[in-house]
């Protein structure tokens, strides 16, 4: 899917995977563009019941409702009904949609600048706008299938991080997010790099620092009682190697 070569100007560019994992029913997203702060307007998660993503020219409202009719017990593909027929402006956005049965839906609108498009397959999409090519949405799809036994925050990372390294956008990016869900309605993994060079290598770069803490932040939703502050829990931790 091919359309009009993007003016040089043009800054609605972003490629994004949104998932979900079949092993522990977690969903997530792994979102990066051109623009400032891509964490703040594009998608909602509904745990357990699925995920929407509004990207292009982002009408947030359109994540929103459809989240809303996940929630609802609405199947992916009656949801991407419901929002074709009440957005007027239908062909300036791109959609994805994961449910909680791991069905995958994506539409991608006419008035989307090249190279934009979107494969959708059980338990995720992988799309984007203004790439430089068809293949950075394959690497993305590839990465992500080819990683199932991850957490699926590793898949997510590694898939963005492939649409990269397949050539990403044209101009590059500035903002990237993580984001994954368990069955609580508050995230188990929530990183957002805002306004960087290379946003994706920041992302992964506070990932990976972050990582071996999410034990101690279970623990002080669970049972905080006698728990050390964070640092010299890590260093317990890290001694006990």
């Amino acid at each position: 899917m091919t359309h009009a070569t993007p003016p040089d100007d043009l800054e609605v560019n972003t490629f994004t995977l949104l998932g979900r994992c079949e092993r522990t029913g977690r969903f997530g997203i792994g979102i990066t563009t051109r623009t400032i702060a891509v964490g703040s307007r594009c998608f909602f998660v509904r745990p357990p019941y699925g995920i929407m993503v509004s990207q292009a020219f982002v009408n947030t409202g359109l994540a929103w409702l459809g989240a809303g009719l996940l929630e609802q017990g609405y199947p992916a593909a009656k949801v991407l009904q419901e929002i074709e027929s009440s957005e007027p402006h239908i062909e300036y956005r791109q959609i994805g949609i994961v449910d909680a049965s791991g069905a995958a839906v994506a539409r991608t609108g006419k008035q989307n600048a090249a190279w934009a498009g979107h494969i959708a397959k059980p338990n995720f999409v992988a799309m984007g706008n203004v790439l430089l090519g068809e293949h950075v949405v394959t690497a993305m799809a590839q990465a992500f299938e080819s990683s199932a036994a991850e957490d699926l925050d590793e898949r997510l990372l590694r898939a963005i991080e492939a649409g990269r390294d397949a050539g990403g956008q044209h101009k590059g990016q500035k903002s990237a997010t993580l984001t994954v869900y368990a069955a609580k309605p508050f995230p188990v993994v929530d990183l957002r790099v805002d306004d960087h060079p290379e946003p994706i290598g920041e992302l992964r770069r506070i990932f990976e620092l972050t990582k071996p803490l999410r034990p101690y932040y279970e623990r002080t939703v669970s049972n905080p009682v006698g728990l050390p502050l964070w640092g010299d829990w890590l260093a317990q931790q890290q001694r006990g190697r």
